[in-house]
Parts: structure tokens; sequence; C-alpha cells
């Protein structure tokens, strides 16, 4: 009689464990349940944001850390049309690109803190000479196919939809905060 009541209370106990492995494995996989900001966040350096410049609209990547910055558009043998990258710098000051190891043709915009687009320039096929910005206030360049803005009527003085570019930043799980972009 005595071993009865003892497998009884072995039964119980894992029983009670059974019961709270259960509760906390329902409560960790309603934890984990993605939420909409948390989908929202899923999009990485490889993909590409409409953001309008002007009157037109470039399909951009967004260069946001050192190592997207150095990589660029390296290695790649063509930019699909009207599209390009967006480097997006943590504080502004004067910028500099090269074109070691890109193959392709492009133009450089460079843009201030408010997305005012303040110079243009050339980049040639894998030259390591650098294309200093002119003006120290650049947070922002946009490479893209070679004649894009001329070919679109955009000039300096031209801006950048500010709010599709901080939903984009938004989109690859970065703190728009952690740019110097003015309001």
């Amino acid at each position: 009689m005595h071993n009865h009541p003892q497998q009884s209370q072995t039964a119980l106990i894992p029983a009670s464990l059974l019961r709270l492995v259960l509760v906390l494995g329902a409560l960790s996989l309603v934890a984990c349940k993605p939420s909409n900001e948390t989908t929202q966040a899923t999009a990485g350096p490889d993909n590409y944001f409409p953001i309008q410049i002007g009157d037109s609209t470039l399909h951009l990547q967004l260069a946001l850390t050192p190592s997207e910055h150095q990589k660029g558009l390296m290695f790649r043998e063509s930019l699909p049309p009207d599209s390009g990258m967006l480097f997006l710098f943590s504080r502004a000051g004067q910028q500099s690109f090269w074109m070691k190891n890109t193959q392709i043709p492009l133009d450089i915009g460079y843009l201030d803190a408010s997305g005012r687009l303040l110079e243009i320039h050339q980049l040639f096929p894998h030259d390591e000479t650098g294309v200093a910005s002119r003006s120290a206030q650049i947070l922002m360049a946009i490479e893209t196919n070679r004649g894009w803005y001329a070919a679109n009527e955009i000039t300096p003085g031209a801006r950048l939809d500010m709010e599709a570019l901080k939903q984009a930043v938004a989109r690859r799980g970065h703190s728009i905060d952690t740019y110097a972009i003015e309001d």
C-alpha cells in the first residue's frame, strides 16, 4: 500500500511539469508572433525602394552601414533602368567615391541633410581616383546609371522625397535617428 500513493505522487509531478511546459510554450509562441512593425522591417540591402527625386522616381537600394558603403555597386555587370544605390551617412561632410571593382558607368549625385541635390558627377568604370564632393554638407549620395540625371532633367536643387527615404530606412530595420537628416 505504501507504493501506491508514492506512484500517484510521482505521476502528478510529470503531469504538472507537462502543463507548465505547455503553458510556457504557448506563451513563447504568442511572444514570438511578429507584429506588423517587425514584419515591415525585413527588407535587406538587396531590396529596392521607390523614392522620388524631382519629378522622377528611382528604385534605390540603401547602403546604410560602413560595410555596405564600402561594397556599393562593386562586382555588378549592370544596373536596372531607373535604379541606383543611395548611400546614407551618419553625419554630413565632404564625401568621396571611387570605382574600384565597379564596371558600370555611373553618375553620382551628392545631397545634403534636407534631401536637396547639390552636385552631380560622372564616375568611370574601374577608376580608383576619388571623386570628391565640393560641398562639406553631404549626407547622402545616389549612384545611378550614367546619364540618368540628364535624361530625367534632374539638376542641382532637385529634392529627394524624405518621407519615402525615412520609411525605407525603417523597413531596413534602422532608426532614422542614427542619421543627421533634417526635418
